[in-house]
C-alpha cells in the first residue's frame, strides 16, 4: 500500500483527502504544520509527500528544500497560489509536481501515480503488478482504479465506471445482458436504471478511446447487451 505524508494547516483539507486518498488503497499520515511533519518522519516510513505552501510557522517551500536536502522522496506541492513564479520557484527547490486549489481529488490521485511512475522509471514493483491488468494497450490499476495509456496517459475512473469495466475484463469475448451489468455496476447507494447503463459504457468508450460510431473494444450486441473485445494479460 502506498503511504502519503500530507502537510496542509487546514482541517478540512486534511479530513477530505485522507478519506479520499483511502478509497484508492493509499494510507495518509496528515499533519499541520513543519514540526508535525518531522515528528511524522521520526515514527514513520513515507513513499510521498504532498506540502502545502502556506503553512503556519516554516512555509513549505522551506520545508521542501530542507527536505530535498536529505531525502529523494516525491513531493508534490499543494497551494492556493497558482502564479507562475510560485511554481517555478517550487519545482526549482526540488518538488516533484505542483497543484493548485481549488482541484479535482481524482486528479491529485492521478498525479501521484504519475510521480511514482516518474520515480520509478515507469516500472511496477512485483506486488503492484498482482494488481494490474492490460488489454488493447491499455493497463488497469485495481488499487487507483484508474487506467494508463500506452504513452503513460492516466485515466482516473469513476466507482460505476471501474466495477463496469472490472466487469468486461472479467468477462472478455461474452455477451453480457444490461441486466446483468447493471447488476454488477451498482454500487451501494447508487441508484442506476436500464439505460443508465448505456450512458455508463458510453463515458467508458470515451475514457478508452473507443469510437462510439465504430467500437472495436466494448461492442454494442443489439438486443443482447455489450461483448468486450480483447486479450486480458494479468
Amino acid at each position: 500500500m502506498l503511504s502519503v505524508l500530507l502537510v496542509d494547516d487546514d482541517i478540512q483539507i486534511r479530513q477530505l483527502l485522507t478519506d479520499y486518498l483511502s478509497e484508492f488503497g493509499i494510507a495518509v499520515v496528515a499533519v499541520a504544520d513543519g514540526k508535525s511533519m518531522g515528528d511524522a518522519f521520526a515514527n514513520g516510513l513515507f513513499d510521498l509527500v504532498i506540502l502545502d505552501l502556506m503553512l503556519p510557522g516554516e512555509d513549505g517551500l522551506s520545508l521542501c528544500r530542507s527536505l530535498r536536502a536529505k531525502s529523494d522522496i516525491p513531493i508534490l506541492m499543494l497551494t492556493a497560489r497558482g502564479e507562475t513564479m510560485d511554481r517555478i520557484v517550487g519545482l526549482e527547490v526540488g518538488a516533484d509536481d505542483y497543484i493548485v486549489k481549488p482541484f479535482e481529488p481524482r486528479e491529485l490521485v492521478a498525479r501521484i501515480q504519475t510521480i511514482m511512475r516518474r520515480t520509478k522509471g515507469g516500472r511496477e514493483s512485483p506486488d503492484e503488478q498482482e494488481n494490474i491488468v492490460s488489454f488493447m494497450g491499455w493497463r488497469l490499476n485495481y488499487v487507483l482504479r484508474q487506467v494508463i495509456s500506452q504513452e503513460g496517459m492516466v485515466v482516473p475512473l469513476s466507482n460505476a465506471e471501474f466495477r463496469l469495466l472490472k466487469v468486461f475484463i472479467e468477462h472478455p469475448g461474452r455477451v453480457l445482458s444490461r441486466d446483468f451489468l447493471l447488476d454488477q455496476a451498482r454500487g451501494r447507494n447508487m441508484d442506476l436504471f436500464d439505460r443508465s447503463i448505456d450512458l455508463l459504457v458510453s463515458r467508458l468508450r470515451q475514457k478508452l478511446g473507443d469510437d462510439p460510431r465504430t467500437p472495436s473494444l466494448i461492442k454494442t450486441v443489439r438486443g443482447e447487451g455489450y461483448l468486450f473485445d480483447a486479450k486480458v494479460k494479468r
